[in-house]
């Protein structure tokens, strides 16, 4: 609960966290993309952003001395003007939040870069200070004096911010949290950042990025993924202390709030922030945990042998198949199978999708210092979204761009919200992401009639599913062992190597054969530092959209206007309302078994081959 609620968003694919390799090409692909964040501000030095700046900071002062401490006595009238104004200024602090974040998510390992992102986050938390006492002061409002019509509008952010009342603290201890954010988690988030970006894995004659090193993983030959694999461990291992320090740091910090805002376990302000249910939680990590053996335990029985091994190692698992063409898809050529899908189901989400074709709104180029993975930035209502990833040229790729595009194309919808309503919980920020990624992979999958090339599209198609289900769940699960556990004190570094074992040998099964230098991988994934316990909305929009594609399937009427009014609804609506129209029920245990079945009859076919 703090003041201004601008900041980079909390959002990434799983191509973060799993790589996602041209196998055995080193030349990149030609002609990609790159953004122009003009639309935001022509540069560092614009006096556009210092006005931008200083006029926030003006507004956010005359707003605190106009409104603080006199919010008992407004009526719903005064009320709504006072949230429309915070609005305003919030949005204003976005655009500039936005632009830092975006330029230092392209190039984070130029220090001009660094510092001026580290400067505006400073001010903007600055300015921020004086906005903290507005969202406190609403939520010491009686619930009656909120429900006017004047304050229809608000009422999802009302409803939104009512959730966090029971965690809120006194005016002075928000302000403190909210001022010390610079130099603590965010602080410790930058140093990950930049540790990572500097970092270089010695592969063979090269030094690579650690996301290069992390692509080799997906090598054709596989002496190279073991090379890889190995030079990562080593890698790491070098500096695990580091690390270990980094991820201890922050669990505490996280476990101290925690207490002061007595929720009940370390999830459980993430599951509040994404509007869900902690026992809804429970019930996908338990169906999901449930079924490791129908899923990834019998899939990767199957991959062992169609490559010929008695045992799979960690470098095997998203090794190419038998049979994988070793082809580049051009980005013209992805371009066209991703559009060619959007539009198919629907022209209007087409239309939409196109935008970010025809604009420099996609940054898709290699380039050192640059981010890896992939994400989907929304900015601010008034300008529009930016999509980031790392184009190799493999199939995996063009699903990556499939799915930052659906994240695009609901942000552009939601925006019709306003800046603070059109903010998508987490549960549901998937939902159109995912559902892109299956109208591409259904699309292709339909046109294709070599039998042999179906079988490794549907094989592909399993193991992204099992990374964005199972490995996540998987993922969470390691996050709730390690954060349970380091409220007794900190954990050594050979400790959280031994939780991460335990997961992965849960998930990924008796297939496996780990070798020591993987107890170390967990260290490179960004989610546990930027954002714990995130990544259970993977599985839960994955499984959702499962269900939901189902729905689709089947032919239920109007199902393309619904899912319109559903990405349209932004923050607006809860999971059980946004669903409701389908027939579709997240608290319904069947709801999650429906979602997995889909992977499972895949599963089925591949086993029938």
């Amino acid at each position: 609960m703090t003041g201004s609620v601008s900041q980079m968003p909390e959002s990434a694919t799983e191509a973060a966290t799993a790589p996602a390799a041209r196998p055995g090409h080193e030349k990149p692909v030609a002609d990609l993309p790159e953004w122009d964040l003009s639309d935001l501000y022509p540069s560092t030095d614009s006096p556009a952003l210092a006005a931008d700046l200083d006029e926030a900071a003006r507004a956010a002062r005359d707003f605190a001395a106009t409104h603080a401490g006199r919010l008992a006595g407004y009526d719903a009238a005064a009320l709504a003007s006072a949230i429309a104004g915070y609005e305003r200024i919030d949005e204003r602090l976005g655009r500039a939040s936005s632009y830092a974040g975006l330029l230092f998510a392209g190039n984070s390992s130029d220090s001009a870069v660094a510092k001026f992102s580290q400067s505006v986050n400073e001010r903007i938390t600055s300015i921020g200070s004086d906005l903290v006492f507005f969202t406190l002061e609403l939520n010491r409002l009686d619930d009656a004096r909120l429900e006017d019509e004047a304050l229809a509008r608000w009422q999802p952010f009302l409803r939104d911010l009512r959730v966090f009342r029971p965690h809120q603290l006194s005016d002075e201890a928000e302000r403190l949290l909210h001022e010390k954010e610079v130099t603590g988690r965010s602080a410790w988030s930058r140093l990950f950042d930049e540790t990572m970006a500097g970092l270089r894995v010695p592969v063979g004659e090269e030094r690579l990025t650690v996301g290069d090193a992390l692509n080799r993983l997906a090598d054709r030959d596989r002496t190279v993924r073991e090379q890889a694999g190995r030079a990562i461990g080593e890698l790491f291992q070098s500096n695990i202390r580091l690390f270990s320090l980094i991820t201890n740091t922050i669990a505490k910090d996280k476990a101290i709030t925690d207490g002061w805002r007595r929720y009940p376990r370390p999830g459980s302000s993430r599951n509040r922030g994404n509007m869900v249910e902690d026992e809804v939680v429970d019930a996908l990590v338990q169906a999901v945990t449930g079924s490791y053996g129908r899923l990834s335990h019998r899939y990767y029985a199957l991959k062992a042998k169609w490559l010929g091994l008695e045992k799979l190692e960690h470098w095997d698992r998203n090794a190419p198949l038998p049979g994988d063409e070793n082809r580049v898809i051009e980005w013209d050529e992805a371009r066209a199978r991703v559009l060619g899908a959007y539009q198919g189901f629907d022209p209007r989400i087409g239309a939409i999708a196109q935008r970010f074709f025809d604009r420099p709104w996609i940054d898709a180029r290699l380039r050192p210092g640059k981010s890896g993975g992939a994400f989907a930035h929304p900015t601010v209502p008034s300008a529009h979204p930016y999509i980031l990833l790392n184009y190799h040229g493999r199939p995996r790729d063009v699903m990556t761009l499939a799915h930052e595009l659906g994240h695009g194309v609901h942000q552009i919808l939601a925006g019709e919200q306003g800046y603070l309503m059109s903010g998508t919980p987490l549960t549901l920020a998937e939902t159109a992401s995912v559902f892109g990624e299956m109208l591409t992979f259904r699309s292709l999958l339909d046109s294709e009639t070599d039998p042999d090339r179906r079988r490794l599209m549907l094989a592909g198609k399993v193991e992204d599913m099992l990374n964005t289900v199972v490995r996540q769940v998987a993922f969470y699960r390691f996050e709730t062992l390690l954060h349970d556990e380091r409220r007794s004190g900190e954990l050594l570094p050979e400790r959280i190597g031994e939780l991460w074992r335990q997961v992965q040998v849960e998930s990924l099964g008796p297939a496996f054969n780990f070798t020591p230098e993987y107890d170390v991988f967990w260290a490179y994934v960004p989610h546990f530092v930027h954002s714990p316990f995130y990544v259970y909305a993977y599985a839960f929009g994955d499984c959702l959209v499962n269900a939901l594609y189902g729905v689709f399937a089947d032919g239920h009427p109007g199902f393309q206007a619904k899912y319109l009014d559903m990405l349209r609804a932004g923050g607006t609506r809860r999971h059980r309302e946004l669903l409701a129209p389908f027939g579709l029920d997240a608290s319904d245990p069947a709801f999650w078994q429906r979602g997995l079945d889909v992977i499972a009859g895949f599963i089925d076919e591949l086993e029938r081959v």
